[in-house]
């Protein structure tokens, strides 16, 4: 059992349902267990999402026949591998990863699954690589950190298409995402994403909190409507 990000007193009980769900529903493949395990060996943070987020990404992608999918925030590459997976032949992930060390690791992981030829990995900071990308992306994931949100909405709206799923990582964050005065540069960052994403007409959403292996957290989805 990994350290939840935000525990309860039932957080032991919460990660025994997801690994039962898990094995009955998304088992890892050997790919994903040896990037968990290369992760954890060069002392990568324990922030990837879990099988069962990883297998929703996958599902996603397969529902609305995605080929182009961008990824802001890589860490290790487990949710690179879960939704490069997901892909057609021809499919590719565009994944952002500032730190030169997660960065290494990760191109270790996706090469060890052999699906090198479906990712594109740019280190440097997101702010400075999604000028550089081409629209439009078919889904857009964004998991990095929270600060720069409402700027990276921004930026994946710029590189949507109507029709175009964008799903924002960890926005509960065991609670404190309703406290509006929270010191939390995080928190306040993403206060300011889901306000954004409330008042823009060309955006449909919802969030969902959830309760697992990494404590009490959730994920907001999108969909463009109209560019």
């Amino acid at each position: 059992m990994r350290t939840p990000d935000y525990p309860s007193r039932d957080a032991e009980k919460w990660a025994q349902v997801d690994t039962w769900f898990s094995e009955k529903l998304a088992p890892e493949g050997p790919d994903l267990k040896c990037t968990l395990a290369n992760n954890a060996a060069h002392e990568l943070p324990a922030h990837d999402v879990s099988a069962l987020q990883g297998k929703m990404l996958e599902l996603l992608i397969k529902m609305i026949r995605a080929t182009r999918v961008l990824e802001i925030g890589t860490l290790g590459g487990y949710s690179t591998i879960w939704m490069a997976q997901a892909l057609p032949q021809h499919g590719r992930v565009t994944t952002i990863e500032f730190n030169e060390h997660h960065a290494k690791i990760a191109r270790q992981n996706i090469d060890n699954a052999r699906l090198t030829e479906r990712v594109d990995l740019h280190i440097g900071a997101a702010l400075d690589v999604l000028p550089m990308l081409k629209a439009p992306y078919d889904l857009i994931f964004i998991d990095a950190d929270k600060v720069n949100n409402p700027r990276y909405l921004e930026w994946a709206i710029q590189l949507s298409r109507e029709g175009t799923v964008i799903v924002g990582d960890n926005v509960v964050r065991g609670g404190g995402v309703i406290d509006s005065d929270s010191n939390d540069p995080n928190v306040q960052g993403l206060r300011e994403f889901i306000q954004m994403i409330s008042e823009d007409e060309r955006l449909e959403a919802t969030a969902i909190q959830t309760v697992g292996e990494k404590g009490w957290d959730g994920f907001i989805m999108a969909i463009v409507k109209a560019i």
